[in-house]
């Protein structure tokens, strides 16, 4: 095995994972602008063959931190993990918080780009990195751990390390398998890049983690200091001025997406749960007076907070977050009604390495299609368990909604481009099912979610692709989507970290060619328009009152969204301050 020394400045790191080799290279001037998803596109589409195999040597994975992680802008630190996916046959961008994306770039790793497999697939590597090297390791004796007890023996060895990790789905290359990152204080596996099954990418390439030392490097200095200091005092006092949505996390949504017929249960054969008080987020909060846990920051220097650390009742750690998707999709979609359940099974899910959503949603067409009781806490919790077993049926459901769909041959598969849809539904939320039939994600409520039930049918092309760009631009920055900042605040920070004008038209067009670049991947690798649809479980069932909330927006309307329209106002308006 070889390790390479690395140059000074921002670099690259280019793994092969054939030869088990790994080495620092200059990061090209050109991209300085281009961080995260719209980085991690730029290469996939450029070394990427998108006709490959997602699961053979051909594909490409990618991890690209925002171009403000590492500095000390509020809620920056955030990582894009970005491959063709296994379960969309398309190209996919997961997001995750925690300190991995913080630590790489204090280290001046704009991006880790790795290639080839092993021939033994047997085999396991890590890979770790340090200021001065690079270098892959063995990892036979992590093999088949699960998340929390592989980091937590990886803390033995690497003392002041970050890592990003799969657990035995991610091995088993399943499709709904995720991606761990460790949070910024107890190196708990909970921030997980979840959606599209890029942890069987991972798995694919032998790659079980990949450890990140920054030793004692500090946040990187900003071309303007204190103009950079100034704007960013301002901007958290604005922000903490503000309505603070987050303030006891996402869990808080349920008691209003159950009221807009957006939080679905038992395969979202309805749009409302009976026991939807009992999965509120209150229901967490109350908790902590008794059992301790609370509010805490996923990564460090974030400001939102958003993350809640969930005790048993003997007031020992058991999950963070506890978020609403999760509620939703592993405890409404299922029929399950105990927001304690539900934190079992986020846990197995961060332990066994899957996304929540994926898995919530083909637990859920399990059980509609007859192979179990609606409400089965228990029965869920032996799936999860069976899947870290790779038992048949473990599979099935560890690879997603459409592979427990068709072993069961059941009607109600509820997918975008081969990706389940998440809990924002699409029927009393059109504008949003208009994301999802666009997006080069897929069903993905991150990539442009609109919450407007009321919103007219002519605005919902420029509202989905504006959301688009807007979420595009904010992936790319490292900035968390939950902190709101808009176009032109995004450019300003660029402005002061690189001491040059960056105007918000160019920031806009970041997000515009992060899209242009996705679609074009997938474009090669076969899509048509028949690909931007939802399927016929939408558009046929109803939800709400009577049933008459259906998505029927016309195919015109969807066509329009991937058309670029002119630039407005609204797209790049700073916040109104506190």
């Amino acid at each position: 095995m070889t390790e390479a020394k690395g140059p000074t400045g921002d670099r690259m790191i280019r793994v092969d994972m054939t030869h088990q080799t790994a080495r620092f290279e200059p990061f090209p001037a050109e991209w300085k602008l281009l961080g995260g998803r719209a980085l991690s596109a730029k290469i996939l589409l450029a070394e990427c063959d998108p006709t490959c195999d997602p699961l053979g040597p051909g594909n490409v994975l990618v991890m690209a931190p925002g171009v403000m992680s590492g500095t000390a802008a509020p809620t920056s630190g955030r990582i894009s993990i970005g491959a063709k996916s296994p379960l969309t046959g398309g190209i996919k961008e997961a997001n995750a918080g925690g300190n991995p994306g913080q630590d790489l770039m204090k280290l001046g790793v704009r991006a880790i780009v790795v290639k080839g497999q092993p021939q033994d697939p047997n085999k396991r590597y890590g890979l770790e990195i340090t200021a001065e090297q690079v270098k892959v390791v063995p990892a036979d004796a992590h093999k088949g751990q699960w998340n929390y007890a592989l980091c937590e023996s990886l803390g033995e060895h690497y003392a002041t390390a970050s890592f990003i990790s799969i657990g035995p789905a991610g091995e088993m290359r399943l499709s709904g398998a995720s991606i761990a990152c460790t949070d910024g204080d107890s190196r708990h596996p909970a921030r997980h890049a979840a959606r599209g099954g890029l942890g069987a990418v991972m798995g694919s390439k032998g790659l079980k983690f990949v450890s990140v030392d920054a030793g004692k490097r500090p946040v990187r200095r900003p071309a303007d200091m204190k103009a950079f200091m100034e704007f960013s005092k301002t901007f958290t006092r604005d922000y903490l001025a503000g309505p603070q949505m987050f303030k006891t996390g996402t869990s808080s949504i349920v008691p209003i997406a159950n009221m807009l017929n957006t939080f679905p249960s038992r395969n979202r054969t309805s749009g409302q749960f009976e026991h939807a008080a009992s999965l509120d987020g209150a229901r967490i909060v109350e908790s902590f007076a008794t059992r301790g846990g609370g509010m805490h920051n996923c990564m460090t220097g974030c400001i939102v907070k958003c993350s809640n650390v969930v005790h048993d009742a003997d007031g020992n750690y058991k999950t963070s977050a506890l978020e609403f998707e999760t509620l939703t999709l592993l405890g409404a979609n299922c029929g399950i009604a105990s927001w304690e359940d539900v934190a079992d099974l986020d846990r197995l899910c961060d332990e066994i390495g899957l996304d929540t959503i994926e898995t919530g949603a083909a637990i859920g067409i399990y059980m509609d299609s007859g192979g179990m009781e609606f409400g089965d806490a228990a029965g869920a919790k032996r799936i999860l368990r069976e899947i870290a077993e790779g038992t048949e049926l473990g599979q099935a459901i560890g690879n997603g909604a459409v592979s427990i769909g068709k072993k069961r041959k059941h009607h109600r598969v509820p997918v975008v481009k081969g990706q389940a849809l998440p809990a924002w539904d699409p029927r009393p939320l059109k504008a949003t099912g208009v994301t999802y039939a666009t997006s080069p994600m897929g069903a993905d409520h991150t990539a442009g979610l609109i919450i407007n039930p009321g919103l007219p049918l002519d605005q919902f092309a420029r509202a989905s692709q504006e959301s688009q760009i807007v979420n595009a631009a904010c992936d790319s920055s490292g900035f968390c989507q939950f902190l709101q900042p808009t176009i032109a605040e995004i450019a300003k920070y660029y402005a002061l970290l690189y001491g040059e004008e960056v105007t918000r038209e160019q920031v806009a067009e970041i997000g515009w060619n992060c899209l242009a670049d996705e679609w074009a991947f997938n474009d090669r690798a076969g899509f048509t328009a028949a690909d931007d649809d939802l399927p016929a479980c939408m558009k046929d069932e109803g939800v709400g009152p009577n049933q008459v909330m259906k998505f029927d927006v016309p195919a015109s309307v969807i066509a329009d969204t991937k058309k670029k329209m002119a630039y407005r106002e609204e797209l790049f308006a700073i916040k109104a301050t506190g």
